[in-house]
Parts: C-alpha cells; sequence; structure tokens
C-alpha cells in the first residue's frame, strides 16, 4: 500500500522495536523499585540510644566552682523518614510509570488513529479508483457499442449501396442486352430487306433480261416479216423541260406523264441555253427502273449529270394507259428557262 505524501504531514520514520523496548523500560524499572524497595525497607530499623558521660578537670583553685548546668534532658531522635521518602519514590515511580503508560498508550490510541484514518483514507481511494475503473469500463463499452452501431449502419449502407449497384449493372447490362438484341434484330431486319431487295432486283433482272430477250426475239421477227415496222424515234418533246418516246410503242400522253414525274427531280442552277441531253431508259413492266444511260450529251457534263440523276430518281417510272410501263425508251430533257 502507497500512501499519498498530500494525505498526512510529514514525520519522521519509526524505529523499530519501539514496543520491545518499551516493555524492557517496564520489566527495568519494576526491577529497580523492588530492589529500592527493599532496601529501603533493610535499612528501615529503630537505631538504639547511645549513653555518654562528660568529665571535666577541677583545677584545684579556691576559686569556687561554679555550679554545673543541669546535664541536658536527651531528647529522644527523630523517627527515621526512610520509609516515607521510600513511599514517596515508589509512588513517584508509579506516576512515572503510570504517565510513561498513559502516554504509550495515548501514543497507540493515535496510532491507532492515524491507522484507522489511513485505512479509510484507503478504503476511500480504493472506492474511488474502483468508481473511476467503473465509470472508465462503461466508457468504453460505451464506446465500444457506439463503434459497433457505426460499423453496422456503414456495413448496411455498405450493402445498400453494393445491391443499388448491383441493380444498377442488372439494369444496365438488361440494357445492353436490349441494345444488343434490337441490333440484332434491325441487323436481322437490314439482311432481310437487303436481301429482299437484293431477290427483288435479281428478280427484276431476271424478268428484264427476259423481256428484253423477248422483246428482242419480237423485233427480229417484226424485222423479217416487213421492210417496215415499229422502230425507235427520237420523240423529242415540244415542251423543253422533258418527253419520252420510242422504243416500245406508247400512248400519246404517255410523254406528259414522264415529263411531269421527272421535272420535281431536275436540280440545274447553271446556263440553261442549248442544252438538250437524251436518256435511254430500261423498266420492268411494274415501272422499276432498270437502267439509265447517256445516249445523246448536251455538251455539258455537269447538266448531263444533273438529267440522269433526275432520271434515277423517278424510280418507278409512271404507268401507261395500258397499266404497264414501257421497257425501254428515251427521254429528252431540257432545262427549264
Amino acid at each position: 500500500m502507497i500512501r499519498k505524501n498530500s494525505d498526512y504531514p510529514l514525520q519522521p520514520p519509526r524505529e523499530r522495536g519501539t514496543g520491545r523496548a518499551f516493555a524492557f523500560a517496564l520489566v527495568m524499572h519494576a526491577l529497580l523499585g523492588f530492589f529500592l524497595y527493599h532496601g529501603i525497607q533493610w535499612q528501615n530499623s529503630t537505631p538504639e540510644g547511645a549513653e555518654a558521660e562528660l568529665w571535666t578537670e577541677v583545677p584545684d583553685t579556691a576559686i569556687p566552682r561554679p555550679v554545673p548546668p543541669p546535664p541536658p534532658v536527651p531528647v529522644a531522635p527523630a523517627p527515621p523518614v526512610p520509609d516515607e521518602q521510600a513511599d514517596i519514590a515508589l509512588q513517584e515511580k508509579k506516576r512515572q510509570q503510570q504517565e510513561a503508560a498513559r502516554q504509550a498508550q495515548l501514543a497507540e490510541q493515535l496510532r491507532q488513529q492515524k491507522l484507522q484514518a489511513q485505512q479509510e483514507a484507503e478504503a476511500k481511494r480504493q472506492q474511488q479508483l474502483a468508481a473511476d475503473q467503473a465509470a472508465q469500463l462503461a466508457a468504453q463499452k460505451a464506446a465500444a457499442a457506439k463503434q459497433k452501431q457505426q460499423q453496422q449502419q456503414a456495413d448496411r449502407l455498405k450493402q445498400q449501396q453494393l445491391a443499388d449497384q448491383q441493380k444498377q449493372q442488372l439494369k444496365e447490362q438488361q440494357q445492353e442486352q436490349q441494345k444488343q438484341a434490337d441490333a440484332e434484330a434491325a441487323q436481322k431486319k437490314a439482311d432481310a430487306q437487303k436481301a429482299a431487295k437484293a431477290k427483288a432486283q435479281a428478280d427484276a433482272a431476271a424478268q428484264a433480261k427476259k423481256v428484253d430477250s423477248e422483246r428482242r426475239a419480237r423485233l427480229a421477227q417484226m424485222m423479217q416479216g416487213s421492210a417496215g415496222g415499229t422502230g425507235s424515234t427520237d420523240g423529242l418533246g415540244k415542251s423543253g423541260t422533258g418527253t419520252g418516246s420510242g422504243g416500245t410503242a406508247t400512248s400519246p400522253g404517255y410523254s406528259d406523264k414522264v415529263r411531269r414525274a421527272v421535272r420535281p427531280h431536275i436540280s440545274w442552277g447553271g446556263e440553261t441555253a442549248g442544252l438538250e441531253t437524251v436518256v435511254s431508259v430500261r423498266c420492268s413492266p411494274t415501272g422499276t427502273l432498270l437502267d439509265a444511260t447517256i445516249q445523246r450529251s448536251s455538251g455539258n457534263s455537269a447538266w448531263d449529270d444533273a438529267a440522269l440523276r433526275a432520271v434515277q430518281r423517278t424510280d418507278p417510272m409512271p404507268q401507261d394507259i395500258n397499266g404497264k410501263t414501257p421497257t425501254s425508251f428515251l427521254i429528252t430533257l431540257k432545262p427549264a428557262g
């Protein structure tokens, strides 16, 4: 047990063996008193009286002898007082011993009080220390509980964020898969359309080839049958923007249909004087444009290209009154002006 310096005033260190020394002193004092008592009692005897005769020499003179004084009456000696002194000394010794015992008892009481005070102070210190430790332990438990709660909240938030992130990733994956599916569907659709268009073009080309071969066969038969027949003419339109005739026989109003169909597709902002281009057109009976080439140039390549583009954009070509489009004919195009 460590005493704090602030609890008690500064005191000299207590010597060891104080109790034994005190007991030994008491024994020695008791022995000394015993010997003194017996020594004084041994000398406490009444002394015997002493007798003495006094003789004086009488001178031989005639001088009358004086009458001697009467002998003194012997006075009894005073009684000895050694016993009283011994009692006084013994009482003083006893008083000193009692005083010493009282002082020792008082010192012991003081020591016991100090020891009790020290024990009480130590008990209070232990209680305060236990209370401080309990408060510290409670604070540590509260901090640990708070930290655990914060950790749990952080874990829940992290799990929520992870779940949201997973949901977002799943949503993005679904969107990506949907985009891929849409792209694949669009690609399939485009491929199907392309295949259908290619098939239609192949069918149209085969039909055109068949029609062309039939037309050539008919022309050959007609040329063999008679010297005069239907032939192709230049069929130059008088309107100036575009007419067509020649190749297969057409109705009188078909050239106007062709002119009205091609005119919206002509885009030209240059010179107009003296420009005239003849375009050869081949179509399927349904009006699908199969081929368009420059039959006769105007001398201006830019205008020729504009006229050819206008014909190519006019797809399908208008049908004649019989519900079919001529398989081949010429279109004469002039810029409006």
